[in-house]
């Protein structure tokens, strides 16, 4: 069993281990017991009624947040001639457009935070599935990163405003960030009522019984704080 620090430890002190918080409560709870000199990121794991290993009990969509994440996004964007135009003018921050790219790619240059796709780029970004997507950065359809170039000005600008990607992962858990321990709780408030507006709409028709089962918000490094799940689900949007 790891052992923790005196700083972590005072953190958790905070936190009743047997009480579910609302989210209002939770994220005035999470920014109290940060601890790291750095700003760190708040997180929001749920634990999901569903079984990853059926088709139609997959979860994976997009939500852009409202207050964004707190960070500079860097935006690589596949595609030619009209696309990468488009692309450089919407502020791309990187236009792949050529075989050097791809090599430059697959010899393990990944510095980006999202990668987007025209779809007659796809053949090519393809063949780097090794390299982007154990770093879940490979376009896909599903996951509205794979656009015509007319919609890239629209993709990129909501990628750099917050646009967040989630998806239930094989142990039947999602994970995502909602901002900065520095934003207000106003502003996490809102970032989490967005990304549950999100997960909502997103629930396969296949999902029987119980949706969430269970879901916690913490701070980098900080102590996870148990959420009210009737609570969270049933957060408006102001």
């Amino acid at each position: 069993m790891a052992k923790h620090g005196k700083k972590y430890l005072a953190a958790r002190a905070k936190v009743k281990a047997d009480q579910s918080y609302t989210p209002r409560e939770a994220l005035d709870l999470v920014k109290e017991t940060s601890y790291t000199t750095f700003d760190g990121s708040v997180e929001v794991h749920l634990r999901m009624g569903l079984d990853p290993r059926q088709a139609d009990q997959q979860v994976r969509d997009v939500v852009v947040l409202p207050n964004g994440l707190g960070k500079t996004v860097r935006v690589l964007v596949f595609a030619q001639a009209e696309g990468a135009a488009r692309a450089q003018e919407a502020g791309a921050d990187y236009v792949a457009d050529s075989d050097e790219w791809i090599a430059k790619i697959q010899g393990g240059w990944t510095d980006f935070d999202v990668a987007i796709a025209t779809p007659d780029m796809m053949g090519k970004a393809g063949r780097l599935g090794r390299v982007l997507g154990p770093r879940g950065l490979m376009p896909n359809p599903k996951a509205g990163t794979v656009v015509p170039a007319e919609d890239l000005p629209r993709v990129i600008r909501e990628a750099k405003a917050g646009r967040v990607e989630f998806r239930l992962d094989k142990t039947a858990n999602i994970h995502v960030a909602i901002g900065k321990v520095s934003f207000t709780s106003e502003q996490l408030y809102e970032n989490l009522a967005a990304f549950m507006d999100a997960i909502k709409k997103a629930r396969p028709a296949a999902a029987k019984g119980v949706y969430i089962r269970h879901a916690s918000v913490a701070s980098t490094m900080g102590p996870g704080i148990k959420l009210d799940v009737n609570a969270l689900q049933t957060m408006q949007r102001d």
